[in-house]
């Protein structure tokens, strides 16, 4: 693994005002983090996972006035793309870190794998105290998995399957300023364990 870590300034990318000058910043400061970060957990993924596993660090190229709100690095087992399977990212807003496993609006087969999630449900209520999910990607919150586990995982799961814009993400929100503070060992640490509770889930969802 590679010896990165967060810093604040990393964060504060995605407050500086301007298309041209946030990218610029993004460019300088992130992205080849997350393009360090794609190289080591593409090989965890493959590894872990049993078939080849990319990574795609977003590039934000058809932005033409509003800066991004985050950024990320995505891993899934197809080349070209990620955003119609099944995928785990590492990214950024400017007040977290998120590492997730997401299902979003453009996978053609969405329905199918709610209803894998919903049979085995209990899978993701054994999830860590500090595991979040949520129904959004284009969004900064999230609902704490223990208090989802009331009624608002059902909902998500269930709009997941019947709504054609559902999407669900479930894994880690941790606040930047914890973020800074994680040496580059416990950085990777952390990503790592949170990956190994998520691909069970992720089995499950693919119908492995």
């Amino acid at each position: 693994m590679s010896k990165l870590k967060w810093t604040t300034k990393d964060f504060n990318v995605f407050t500086i005002d301007g298309l041209e000058q946030r990218m610029d910043a993004l460019n300088t400061h992130v992205r080849p983090k997350f393009h360090q970060l794609g190289e080591d957990f593409s090989t965890y993924f493959s590894s872990q996972l049993g078939e080849e596993f990319f990574s795609h660090v977003a590039k934000h190229a058809r932005r033409t006035v509003n800066p991004p709100k985050d950024s990320w690095v995505a891993f899934a087992p197809y080349k070209r793309g990620y955003k119609s399977l099944p995928h785990f990212q590492i990214g950024l807003w400017h007040t977290h870190l998120f590492i997730v496993l997401a299902i979003i609006y453009e996978a053609p087969q969405k329905n199918i794998m709610a209803e894998r999630l919903i049979a085995h449900k209990a899978l993701l209520e054994q999830l860590p105290d500090d595991f979040i999910v949520s129904g959004d990607h284009m969004s900064a919150a999230a609902i704490a998995l223990q208090e989802a586990k009331e009624d608002k995982l059902d909902a998500l799961l269930v709009r997941l399957r019947d709504v054609k814009k559902g999407e669900f993400l479930v894994g880690r929100h941790i606040p930047k300023e914890q973020a800074v503070q994680l040496s580059a060992n416990e950085l990777a640490q952390t990503i790592e364990e949170t990956f190994n509770h998520l691909l069970p889930i992720y089995n499950v969802i693919i119908g492995k």
